[in-house]
């Protein structure tokens, strides 16, 4: 993995007429109506590097949710942001974005077993360029590309049931859609000139569903904050060594059934904070 990965994710500040941005610029929120809630990643993304954000607010009354993808259009070169992300951008050329749905996000392949696109994935092969060591269950696998699984998956509030309704993030056996659920997008070199576009929901690769997309200019992410879809949080990933934070919150975290009882540790209120919501 590149070491360029690990950098500090931000939303652009170009975005959609109706997007208020938090003042660390990790947080999108769509103060009015249900469009222009179009979002940029502040920086182009490096191939195998998630883009991956967490639906903290949602908004009854309206159709549809969260659309994610990836576009090579330079934020700063565009004049008006389009009103949607769906059709608006993506007709605009060079940008592809997958509208998540409560159900079926999972990409069919053609009928054979033939991906979309002419190439006939090969499981055989995949699977022996996978590292077979002790830690890799710590890490999702997309061809030759590793992205560690610690916070791809979304976490309830904490509460005397959040154990239970963490397990259903695990699982995905919540809608996509609900609050918590975290979801992301990266890309996937296949030779020098392409590469596929994969949506990842709570720690489950979605398939390839774009494919040959051209990698000659750089791509940025998108983040459409749509209809149902009220906020977003940017949830960085950390890449190579975790940090001591993150050793840390995870030996507490191991030894921890309900998340409520961190508030019965002697420990700082800002590590117990981080252990309850990380």
């Amino acid at each position: 993995m590149a070491a360029v990965l690990g950098q500090f994710m931000e939303f652009h500040l170009v975005h959609g007429t109706n997007v208020k941005l938090d003042p660390s610029r990790t947080q999108a929120t769509r103060v009015e109506s249900f469009a222009n809630g179009v979002c940029f990643s502040k920086d182009p993304l490096s191939p195998g590097e998630i883009f991956l954000v967490e639906i903290e607010e949602k908004e009854l009354g309206w159709c549809g949710h969260l659309r994610i993808g990836l576009t090579a259009h330079d934020p700063r070169t565009l004049g008006t942001v389009p009103e949607y992300s769906l059709p608006d951008l993506v007709d605009m050329g060079d940008s592809w974005v997958f509208a998540i749905t409560r159900n079926h996000n999972k990409v069919i392949e053609d009928e054979g077993g033939e991906a979309e696109g002419g190439e006939q994935p090969n499981v055989g092969d995949e699977a022996e360029n996978k590292p077979k060591t002790f830690f890799t269950d710590t890490h999702l696998y997309i061809e030759n590309m590793s992205i560690p699984r610690d916070k791809l998956v979304g976490r309830s509030r904490p509460g005397r049931y959040s154990h239970i309704l963490d397990d259903l993030y695990k699982t995905n056996a919540l809608p996509p859609t609900a609050r918590r659920s975290r979801i992301g997008v990266v890309y996937v070199p296949k030779g020098q000139e392409y590469a596929d576009m994969h949506i990842i929901i709570n720690g489950e690769d979605m398939g390839a569903s774009a494919k040959k997309i051209p990698t000659n200019k750089p791509l940025y992410a998108v983040v459409d904050v749509f209809a149902a879809t009220k906020s977003v949080r940017i949830v960085q990933v950390e890449y190579g060594f975790a940090s001591l934070q993150t050793l840390c919150r995870k030996t507490i975290q191991k030894h921890i059934i309900l998340r409520m009882a961190l508030d019965w540790l002697e420990l700082p209120e800002l590590l117990k904070h981080y252990c309850k919501y990380e």
